[in-house]
């Protein structure tokens, strides 16, 4: 069994990431941190940060892009900053807010990006961080220690599109690809979620 079959997925609800972003955005009050902007890191850190500015009561929300992840757990190049700011963040208490802190690239390409626009400060803030990160972020809503491909809301028919195009054969039928998404990667789709990955996904089964 190849890695690909083998890869384990922790789905996270929309009510999950409310209560992460809520968890994430006391620990941030609680260090006594007084940040005057959010920067999301895009896309995964969208929804996340603006709920932290909900919480924090914080109107100024900015954002960035990173690229280093592909669609479905595929590595893309070293990570860079693809996107810069649209605005100056000078003489700023800056809050980074991503999804998940992985292999810590992101971060890491992040930081000195960042600290070139000459903010007063910049904290990182994350919904979910796993225990191989070579940066950890400065405040974290739950650390994984068991290593898991973490499935968002915001991400389902990207991701679960490409498990299907990687699944080597291809899946026959609609009860073949689900049965294989459940064993190679413990996923389990009602047909609305599977139906939405198929459309968007631009996918077509055999005999569907």
């Amino acid at each position: 069994m190849t890695r690909r079959q083998s890869l384990p997925v922790r789905v996270i609800t929309v009510e999950e990431v409310v209560a992460g972003a809520d968890r994430l955005a006391r620990i941030v009050r609680a260090s006594g941190y007084q940040p005057d902007t959010v920067i999301a890191v895009a896309r995964g850190g969208f929804m996340p940060a603006r709920f932290v500015c909900d919480f924090l009561g914080l109107s100024r929300l900015m954002t960035v892009k990173v690229q280093h992840y592909a669609a479905g757990a595929h590595a893309g190049a070293e990570a860079r900053v693809t996107v810069p700011l649209g605005s100056a963040i000078e003489g700023e208490h800056v809050l980074v807010v991503d999804d998940v802190n992985d292999s810590g690239k992101t971060l890491q390409a992040l930081r000195p990006y960042l600290d070139d626009l000459g903010p007063a400060s910049v904290r990182t803030a994350v919904l979910h961080e796993k225990h191989v990160t070579a940066c950890p972020a400065d405040f974290v809503a739950e650390s994984i220690k068991q290593w898991r491909w973490i499935l968002y809301p915001w991400a389902v028919v990207e991701d679960v599109g490409q498990f299907l195009r990687d699944m080597q054969p291809v899946p026959v039928n609609r009860e073949e690809a689900m049965s294989r998404l459940n064993a190679e990667h413990g996923l389990e789709l009602d047909d609305v979620e599977f139906d939405r990955v198929l459309f968007f996904g631009g996918l077509r089964l055999d005999q569907d």
